[in-house]
């Protein structure tokens, strides 16, 4: 689907005066996930790549471990006023005819800005986590310095908009070998590892996970769910992430530029 961008006219303003021009925005429409027929939540994405991002939520909610564990998942019929398939409601069903837990279901919308939404705990996270975090990769601090410019040369609808975050999976000498991108930051991150689940790449033990967002809560609990010892952030770190990191042993680190970056826990795997 040819959906990620939209166009619009606007009217500019500049120290060269006033024009009329078309200019491209990243696009944002809401995706219900149903389970089994049920609808369990609603989440606001750039479309693309939805199966994905299915099976990263739905790893990240506990509802899944792997691939094996989903049957099939398809799009539902869901219309426009023209009577056109939005796209826009995708149905999980269950391998082994399982049913998803009522205490799953989701009572508001998930916002692009908002992946949890206030139903998780640092407790929850210990619980749910089928992968004890392994030692990890061991980085040299020009690594982690030059990964947000290489997240940004695989993020080619952000430069066209400005308006979409990127994730990326980074190897320990800094190869970036997959990325994602979407409006929401959490959704980008459930895009990669929804990819390495169907792929049957989890955990991810000897990988970093690349942000260009900040980091917070949601993307931690994704990266330690996924068993990914290390996070790198373009932006800042919210304490509850920064706790839930500490609590992992997953290795934070936030405000990374090409110059320096800040580690807020498990320092251990950065070399000095």
């Amino acid at each position: 689907m040819a959906r990620t961008l939209t166009r619009t006219r606007i009217r500019q303003y500049s120290a060269d005066g006033v024009r009329q021009r078309e200019d491209v925005l990243a696009a944002e429409e809401p995706l219900e996930i149903r389970v089994g027929g049920v609808a369990m939540a609603v989440t606001m994405r750039t479309p693309g790549h939805d199966i994905e991002l299915v099976h990263g939520f739905l790893h990240a909610e506990g509802v899944i471990r792997s691939a094996d564990d989903v049957a099939v998942a398809r799009y539902c019929e869901s219309v426009d006023a023209e009577g056109r398939n939005t796209y826009n409601v995708l149905d999980v069903r269950l391998s082994g005819g399982a049913q998803l837990a009522p205490e799953r279901v989701r009572t508001v919308l998930g916002t692009s800005a908002c992946g949890v939404c206030g139903t998780a705990a640092i407790e929850a996270v210990g619980r749910r986590s089928h992968y004890p975090l392994a030692p990890g990769p061991q980085l040299t601090a020009a690594t982690v310095m030059a990964l947000p410019d290489a997240l940004r040369v695989l993020q080619p609808q952000f430069s066209r908009t400005g308006g979409l975050h990127g994730c990326g999976l980074a190897r320990p000498d800094g190869t970036i070998e997959f990325a994602r991108e979407d409006i929401g930051r959490h959704n980008a991150m459930d895009k990669v590892i929804g990819a390495m689940l169907l792929g049957g790449r989890l955990p991810l033990t000897d990988s970093v996970l690349v942000t260009s967002s900040r980091a917070s809560f949601e993307l931690v609990q994704k990266a330690t769910l996924a068993g990914c010892a290390v996070l790198v952030a373009v932006s800042a770190p919210s304490s509850l992430a920064v706790e839930l990191a500490r609590s992992a042993d997953l290795t934070l680190v936030a405000f990374t530029r090409s110059h320096s970056f800040n580690i807020y826990s498990a320092a251990h795997r950065i070399a000095d």
